[in-house]
């Protein structure tokens, strides 16, 4: 799929690996139009402009947890990301230093952008708030919490999908994805010795391909028709333990946003 032309303004062949992470990014910029497109009704002023943030802080995150929390990708695709301004530089630079690394956007941090010259609700942990100041939301860009630190935040920072940390969500999968093809060799390789054993060695390469996805489903569940997103509650819980292996971001039960936008069943590919 040819890249948009904001991706290759400077007429530069992408770097081997590339197409690692360009479905990904391809749904991303797809969802983002098709959000900015969206009716703002009955919406709050500033809450049609949430996705903008949001986004903006899925594709860095992506690219910056596949780079260096996961060693997914190469450090010529990383710099590609960065020197096409697929994803927000200036943000990845503050997840860098300590007390930023759950940062939701370099706007709720300056100072200029609030009253009496303070930051955004969003940067005060959670164990410094009221129960009822828990539930606050930053007015620009809809973020629950940022703060770093053990017990500072939720997992998901937005309550909602485009909080989910995708990197891990595509590792978790492909994880599952290579178990059940080991499972399957394993199994094939069983039923053909055991023909050996019994005298009635066949060749039979369709053996196997009528199993159901009745276990795909209990596990992980089908994968979403945007296939970026968390198609389950398990891979979701499976990839926020990759994200969070200290466990230090506080569960989001407690507080989970009413409307959340999840893939449902029904949208999601057979």
């Amino acid at each position: 799929m040819p890249l948009p032309q904001k991706w290759n303004s400077k007429n530069r062949k992408p770097p081997p690996g590339f197409e690692y992470v360009e479905p990904v990014l391809e749904a991303l910029e797809n969802e983002l139009r098709d959000k900015v497109k969206e009716s703002n009704l009955n919406k709050r002023k500033t809450e049609s402009i949430w996705p903008i943030h949001q986004i903006n802080w899925q594709k860095s995150r992506y690219i910056y947890d596949l780079f260096y929390t996961h060693q997914k990708i190469s450090k010529q695709v990383y710099q590609y990301c960065l020197d096409q301004k697929i994803v927000d530089a200036a943000l990845i630079a503050k997840w860098k230093k300590k007390g930023y690394e759950r940062l939701c956007s370099t706007y709720v941090i300056n100072p200029s952008n609030y009253k009496f010259g303070t930051t955004s609700i969003c940067r005060v942990p959670w164990f410094d708030r009221s129960e009822e100041q828990k539930k606050a939301q930053d007015p620009t860009t809809g973020c629950r919490g940022c703060a770093s630190g053990k017990g500072a935040g939720p997992r998901n920072i937005f309550g909602n999908k485009y909080g989910q940390n995708l990197a891990a969500v595509q590792v978790a999968r492909e994880k599952r994805l290579e178990l059940k093809r080991k499972q399957e060799e394993e199994r094939k390789a069983r039923e053909l010795e055991q023909k050996k054993i019994a005298g009635e060695y066949e060749t039979d390469d369709d053996d196997g391909d009528a199993e159901t996805d009745s276990e795909s489903e209990d596990d992980y569940g089908p994968t979403p028709t945007a296939g970026i997103w968390a198609g389950s509650q398990k891979l979701e819980k499976e990839s926020e333990r990759l994200a969070d292996p200290d466990g230090e971001a506080e569960t989001d039960d407690e507080y989970e946003d009413e409307n959340e936008e999840r893939p449902s069943k029904k949208t999601r590919a057979d």
